[in-house]
């Protein structure tokens, strides 16, 4: 199909599914993953340098974010079905990136779906096609995201999207769909791969971004995660999607220095693997797991380096090194690993 009879077909299927979509979407289906759940459970799959995020609410509903690359599609249908999961009520495709959307095909065609949420932004790329084609054989509907608008919303758990705030972007990334999770007194927000203008947009829009866990915006990119949507969101944990010795760089080490300046956790999907992040509504637990079967709680704590001693120390050491000569290891074994060795007053 040549580009620009791609582009018309695209934007035609876009417009077909935004008229059909109901101006009510916001209807809650019944569950039919019995589960039997009461706590809110967030999955950040390690899907190498990519984005994907399985959710389950309490009471059964599920929701995915993104579906890493085309690769990684056999693996998240495989994780999913492990949890026994059948249905997934709501999917969001951020934005139109291979590294986001090149699983869900596979996903789609695994499971039921509900309701599918995508930004008003194309691309003129096989895998794009590809979902869109899936979507339709499906006979699913898209709905158009922009903020702010309401998926679920109850007295003790609402799931919102904030953004994209605007429709005029240049830059793709800047489309992607920005969504919040608020359970009781705990919060979860996702940020696809916006970068600083629609960061900015989302700070001036007003909007309440304060939450307990961010996933963190571009893999880690410096193109994104400014000081003031870090600072406004002020996350205690923050996650970064990527893999493991990326040509990109990512995550860029002034995003580093910036998650350490707001004494934030950060959990690495290419250190730690899958990160399941558990929510009573009170309380936040962070658990590792392994293609879903099983895990264990695992220690979060960072370690902070000094490049000049090769010493480490804990994080709330008075003896830590000036900033300049810091440097953040994820867990002990990381700090080991780099040959480090720990500091014999802090760490014992």
């Amino acid at each position: 199909m040549k580009k620009i009879q791609l582009k018309v077909f695209l934007l035609t299927i876009l417009i077909i599914s935004l008229l059909l979509t109901g101006c009510d979407n916001n209807a809650i289906n019944e569950p039919i993953n019995n589960t039997g759940q009461d706590d809110l459970i967030v999955h950040y799959l390690d899907v190498g340098q990519g984005d994907s995020v399985l959710i389950q609410f309490p009471g059964g509903r599920t929701a995915i974010i993104d579906g890493g690359t085309r690769e990684s599609g056999e693996k998240i249908v495989s994780y999913i079905k492990n949890l026994g999961v059948k249905r997934l009520d709501y999917l969001i495709a951020t934005h139109p990136h291979e590294d986001h959307i090149g699983g869900l095909p596979e996903v789609i065609r695994n499971f039921e779906v509900g309701n599918v949420y995508m930004p008003n932004k194309t691309a003129n790329t096989k895998i794009f096609e590809e979902l869109l084609n899936v979507i339709e054989n499906k006979g699913l509907k898209i709905t158009i995201a922009e903020g702010i608008y309401s998926i679920i919303d109850e007295n003790n758990l609402k799931f919102a999207i904030l953004g994209p705030v605007k429709d005029n972007y240049s830059n793709t990334n800047d489309y992607s769909i920005v969504s919040k999770i608020e359970f009781i007194n705990t919060s979860f927000i996702f940020t696809g791969d916006i970068e600083k203008e629609a960061e900015m947009d989302l700070l001036e829009a007003g909007y309440n971004l304060k939450s307990d866990v961010l996933k963190v915006a571009h893999h880690g990119s410096s193109t994104s995660n400014t000081e003031e949507f870090l600072e406004e969101v002020a996350p205690k944990y923050s996650v970064i999607s990527l893999g493991k010795d990326n040509a990109y760089g990512h995550p860029h080490k002034e995003i580093l220095e910036r998650l350490n300046k707001i004494d934030t956790k950060v959990l690495r999907t290419d250190k730690l693997g899958d990160i399941v992040i558990k929510s009573d509504g009170e309380n936040i637990i962070v658990d590792k797991v392994d293609m879903g079967i099983g895990g264990n709680q695992f220690d979060a704590t960072l370690y902070i380096g000094n490049k000049n001693t090769k010493i480490f120390h804990s994080e709330d050491c008075r003896s830590l090194p000036k900033v300049e000569n810091q440097v953040i290891f994820n867990s002990y074994e990381e700090a080991i690993e780099a040959d480090y060795n720990p500091h014999s007053q802090c760490i014992k």
